[in-house]
């Protein structure tokens, strides 16, 4: 039996939400480009700014993530965008919106024989229209699609997202508490 009311993760958490400063970018960016998935398949970031809304993300062709007949990974240039959009939205909305992956989709356009990029970006005018469609406690679908383009600048892959955005207080995932700045949780 412990002396104190709490107990250690306790304490850990409470710091965490409440003591931890946001992530700045280039922390932000350290921290996702040293996540073991993106690591382990040459995922990197090569610039991020939620503030603007941009993300710009790369990977070579090394042996860990070339499929069987030695082109890029589906599944790696899928990861290449996955959290992404979510994570733009999250920031620039802020806790007053859930915000959730609904569906995904990708399209191989050609085969990936050198280092791939993806450039994602959400205008503020976006942001805005969210904001406007949400007010009112509906559900809120929105698409978007970024281009996977090789060193030539050819696309050999664009992935379609939809996220589902909602005001907080007439979301059931009120709980939602997978934030920025809580990303090893």
């Amino acid at each position: 039996m412990s002396l104190l009311p709490i107990n250690f993760e306790t304490l850990k958490r409470k710091a965490k939400k409440n003591i931890m400063p946001l992530l700045t970018p280039h922390l932000l960016k350290l921290r996702i480009n040293t996540y073991a998935p993106y690591v382990g398949a040459g995922i990197k970031i090569d610039h991020i700014d939620l503030d603007q809304g941009l993300c710009v993300v790369s990977m070579g062709l090394n042996s860990l993530n070339k499929n069987i007949v030695g082109t890029q990974f589906g599944g790696s240039l899928y990861s290449m965008v996955d959290p992404f959009y979510m994570l733009i939205l999250m920031h620039q909305l802020g806790n007053s919106y859930v915000v959730w992956d609904k569906s995904s989709h990708i399209e191989f356009i050609a085969p990936g024989n050198s280092k791939v990029t993806t450039r994602m970006k959400i205008p503020s005018s976006e942001i805005m229209t969210i904001q406007e469609l949400a007010k009112d406690g509906d559900a809120v679908f929105r698409e978007y699609q970024a281009d996977i383009v090789d060193d030539q600048q050819k696309v050999i892959a664009t992935i379609t997202k939809t996220i589902y955005i909602r005001l907080r207080k007439y979301s059931k995932s009120r709980d939602q508490s997978s934030r920025i700045e809580n990303l090893d949780d």
